[in-house]
């Protein structure tokens, strides 16, 4: 096929990577950590980790997870909002060479007790906070140690014991639990840093993380990516987004970290590419806590920023978000879901930076493409990154002509090697010649440019006409009155389908019939939202994305 894209490519992005650069996450630990020992890797609620101080407490755990008998290929769950912890027992249990699962936080009992038994985890390191949850799953997993740590334990003293102590005795966010296979994740750390670290031999193929996602169908699956296929996807990144931030090489930087460092986007990108590049990561615990986030970039100013739709807008209607130094920011970078115009345009005004737009999945680790950050925002998702293939197909696997909606197909180092167990479920997304059904419909344009209709299952068929959400939440969110919506699909007797609109109001006073109205303006008749129930909130995934499946299941029980 020709890569039509390349043309497009800014003339310092190379349309290859060399895999030899950089072979295992191991080998990116201890290289950043040596080369920027005295830099500020990870900033939490004011306390600063250094890369030396990260090599040494992640080398601590990593003899620890030996000692006690955890083999190369195990798997550890970790299940930790963006504290301190995460980082350490991340690159503690890959320098072991054990295989990451990286745990929502938010999981119910039942949620987290199928991503425990299919994963086989026997250790997880847990923040005392959902404690509780592990307890009530544990009788059907096969965990031998729980790993329990606090917000407050890698924090300054006495900061530490007073955070520790406001939500335990205070807020009271701590339900209680007993778990007698349950100590604590500081103890074992330190004392694994009285013990020996045996080295640990890792190939490119040797499987890095099981990343659960719900995939294009079905139950949550864990992919199963190798260090090969997330190392790739840190040199890709790398590569795409060098041209513009220079060489910090001798200029360390700060970034703002908002997105769950468990979601892959922030792992990849902001852990894995940023630690290599020797940045320091601003990290957020709770990204609703928009007053402690704007009080955060007020105090750090960042290079890059990377986040959700949701979140960007949710930041420019924030008090204070005037008062931010955007002096500095180089690239604003935008995934999870669509970016809209009305949103980017407003970010521009406001920062002085392009709101570009990237695209990715679990399963590609997770870039696929990126736009130039140079390039003005254009609603599309950017151009395949180097060593990356993009073919629109259709339902049968044959690629479609320039120009033609169909699903949107990835080929490239960072496919992942399948789901965990589920070879029914691989062969269902793995087309002849490594080829990644994706399940998101879309379009690529004579430039090379993919633009993204939806997701496959979110389409509505109004009267068999299709409709896409994302092009009816494009058109409202342009209102003024409006500050968030979500369009999806309402079984209706006479068109089988029609389009329902979930609105939250920055206008009080605005009404179902001037929302219509609005619509009629921009929209096809089929299109229009048939209608409009308004919400004081949208239910969102834990990166900001709204949830769509949520408000179909709720207009179901209705």
């Amino acid at each position: 096929m020709e890569k039509i894209w390349l043309k497009s490519y800014p003339s310092q992005v190379p349309p290859e990577i060399d895999p030899s650069r950089l072979r295992t996450l191991k080998e990116l630990l201890e290289t950043t950590c040596a080369q920027h020992a005295d830099r500020v890797a990870f900033i939490q609620m004011g306390a600063k980790l250094t890369y030396r101080q990260l090599d040494e407490l992640s080398r601590g755990f990593a003899a620890w997870l030996q000692r006690a008998g955890f083999a190369k290929g195990e798997r550890l769950a970790i299940m930790l909002p963006n504290t301190l912890q995460y980082p350490i027992a991340l690159f503690g249990a890959l320098r072991a060479g054990l295989i990451v699962v990286n745990t929502n936080p938010l999981y119910t009992p039942p949620e987290l007790q199928h991503q425990l038994a299919d994963c086989g985890a026997t250790a997880i390191v847990v923040l005392e906070n959902f404690a509780h949850v592990v307890e009530r799953a544990l009788p059907n997993t096969q965990l031998k140690h729980v790993l329990v740590t606090a917000v407050g334990d890698y924090l300054s003293f006495p900061k530490s014991l007073i955070v520790n102590y406001v939500l335990r005795r205070v807020r009271k966010q701590v339900p209680p639990w007993n778990m007698a296979v349950a100590s604590a994740f500081k103890a074992a750390v330190g004392s694994g840093l009285r013990l020996p670290l045996q080295p640990v031999n890792l190939t490119s193929d040797d499987l890095a993380f099981l990343q659960y996602t719900g995939g294009t169908t079905g139950v949550a699956k864990g992919a199963m990516l190798s260090h090969g296929n997330v190392s790739s996807n840190v040199l890709q990144s790398q590569a795409w987004l060098g041209a513009t931030l220079g060489d910090f090489s001798y200029a360390p930087a700060t970034l703002l970290t908002a997105i769950p460092l468990y979601h892959v986007f922030a792992l990849t990108c902001n852990c894995l590419l940023f630690s290599r590049l020797g940045w320091t990561n601003l990290l957020i615990i709770n990204p609703r806590d928009m007053k402690s986030l704007i009080a955060d970039l007020i105090r750090h100013p960042c290079t890059f920023i990377s986040g959700v739709n949701t979140l960007f807008n949710a930041m420019l209607h924030a008090p204070g978000f005037d008062r931010i130094d955007f002096s500095k920011l180089r690239i604003t970078l935008g995934g999870g879901m669509a970016v809209q115009a009305v949103v980017a345009e407003r970010w521009k005004q406001r920062t002085g930076c392009v709101l570009t737009q990237a695209w990715g999945l679990t399963e590609t680790s997770p870039a696929a493409c990126i736009n130039p950050p140079s390039e003005q925002f254009n609603g599309s998702i950017g151009l395949p990154i180097s060593s990356t293939e993009i073919s629109i197909k259709d339902d049968d696997g044959r690629d479609l002509e320039l120009g033609q909606t169909g699903e949107i197909c990835v080929r490239g180092p960072q496919v992942m090697r399948g789901y965990w167990n589920r070879p029914d479920e691989t062969a269902k997304v793995m087309l002849p010649g490594g080829w990644l059904r994706t399940g998101d419909i879309g379009r690529m344009d004579a430039r090379g440019f993919v633009y993204i209709e939806d997701r496959k299952k979110d389409m509505i068929l109004v009267s068999g006409f299709k409709v896409f959400p994302n092009e009816v939440e494009a058109v409202v969110a342009q209102h003024p009155g409006i500050l968030e919506a979500a369009a999806i699909a309402q079984p209706d007797e006479h068109s089988g389908e029609v389009v329902a609109l979930f609105v939250v109001r920055e206008d009080p006073a605005l009404t179902e019939k001037e929302i219509i109205e609005y619509c009629r303006k921009s929209l096809l008749p089929y299109k229009i939202p048939r209608h409009v129930y308004f919400r004081t909130e949208l239910p969102k995934s834990n990166v900001g994305k709204i949830l769509r499946k949520t408000l179909r299941e709720e207009l179901a029980r209705s």
